[in-house]
């Protein structure tokens, strides 16, 4: 597998020589300074990768061409932004990036309630806590139906925190959850939030899952043309919340899609972390199944707790086996190069890593810290080569 980074441009403290320390040859990165659904102008392709070239790496994946919520929707200008999705999977294809990722995710992108979880060992991780959704979702936000989504018991709990909540608390809440994301310009205030969820009242799972469907009728030939691959990431986390729909958190809803969008370049990103937030989802067993069309793997892991609210684990230290899952995708690799296929390496970065040692009090985008990836890649890099070694017989 290749050994990718997540980069996010010029103003991420963590610069591209620090990923070429880290021994990743790969960068995951997009154009984070045109990310409304515009089209991406040739020049400016360029200019980011020859930009990654001169630090001596390759710009493997774009993480993400953003899909606006007109196109999600089916409304607005839904015809234009698409048009423009189809101009962007051209640009990067011609200036040689060919694995695409994107999510489809309503409003929301990742979720956690937490961005400095302590743990144990001193350092800090990512967490979601239902309980903490509750309080948002039922006393702050007020969402009308919000009842039925939460059983009697968070309900009660919720209310209990929310009473001992100070008005900062809540601020803080409100901000993680409605108006915080790295590399997003756009922001919402709490009415614009409930006016986008009053959006989504009008569309179920289904027509959600329709409207996926479309989409990629619609842009998945391009990028077949173009010999670029999409990968659509997984919800995060891979169930409801707020009450908007979900179409990709369990190995049916991958199923469905690959059955009503068979195209080869219409593929998945495997996230062991989004999916494994479910204790429905088999990692092993999902990319064994979906093996031939993931196209791109984010490597991280969960630790489930009681309720269903979950936090990141040390890589290899979740409920996810992650090992299983590396030697799955590496088996995968194996039959692609037998079949001649030019996508055999399937690129992998490390997701999600703590927050440790002396990145701790410095300035990072939450969950992309150095010195946490830094771990994590050394670690299923050892795995890998372990597998490797096995597998050509050089240990047993």
């Amino acid at each position: 597998m290749q050994e990718t980074w997540r980069w996010f441009g010029p103003d991420d403290t963590v610069q591209l020589s620090h990923i070429a320390q880290a021994g990743a040859s790969g960068v995951v990165t997009a154009l984070h300074h045109i990310n409304q659904g515009q089209a991406w102008p040739d020049a400016e392709v360029l200019a980011r990768k020859r930009q990654i070239e001169a630090a001596g790496l390759s710009w493997s994946v774009v993480e993400s061409i953003a899909v606006a919520e007109e196109i999600k929707t089916r409304s607005g200008d839904f015809r234009q932004r698409i048009a423009d999705y189809q101009r962007s999977i051209e640009a990067v294809a011609r200036a040689g990036v060919k694995t695409i990722c994107y999510n489809f995710m309503a409003i929301t992108d990742w979720t956690r309630t937490d961005l400095m979880y302590r743990l144990p060992t001193g350092g800090y991780a990512l967490r979601f806590d239902h309980t903490d959704i509750a309080v948002y979702d039922l006393f702050v936000l007020r969402r009308p139906g919000a009842e039925a989504d939460h059983p009697p018991e968070r309900r009660q709990r919720a209310e209990q925190r929310f009473k001992a909540m100070a008005e900062s608390d809540i601020a803080d809440l409100e901000h993680l959850l409605i108006d915080w994301l790295p590399a997003r310009e756009f922001v919402y205030d709490r009415a614009g939030f409930q006016k986008m969820l009053d959006v989504y009242k009008a569309i179920p799972p289904d027509g959600l899952r329709a409207n996926l469907i479309e989409f990629l009728n619609e842009v998945a030939p391009v990028a077949a043309a173009a010999g670029a691959r999409l990968c659509i990431h997984p919800d995060d986390p891979a169930f409801p919340i707020f009450g908007l729909p979900r179409v990709m958190s369990t190995a049916d809803d991958v199923r469905q899609l690959f059955a009503a969008v068979p195209e080869p370049a219409s593929g998945l990103t495997l996230c062991t972390g989004a999916f494994g937030c479910n204790p429905r989802n088999d990692l092993v067993a999902m990319a064994e199944e979906f093996g031939p069309r993931i196209h791109f793997a984010h490597l991280r892991n969960t630790r489930h707790e009681g309720d269903g609210s979950f936090h990141e684990a040390e890589h290899l230290d979740g409920n996810t086996d992650l090992i299983g899952v590396v030697a799955s995708l590496m088996r995968e690799e194996e039959r692609r190069g037998a079949e001649g296929r030019a996508d055999a390496i399937i690129p992998m970065r490390p997701d999600h890593g703590h927050l440790l040692i002396d990145d701790i009090g410095k300035t990072v985008n939450p969950g992309y810290s150095c010195i946490g990836r830094l771990k994590g890649l050394a670690e299923l890099r050892g795995v890998m080569r372990t597998v490797a070694a096995f597998r050509e017989g050089r240990v047993r």
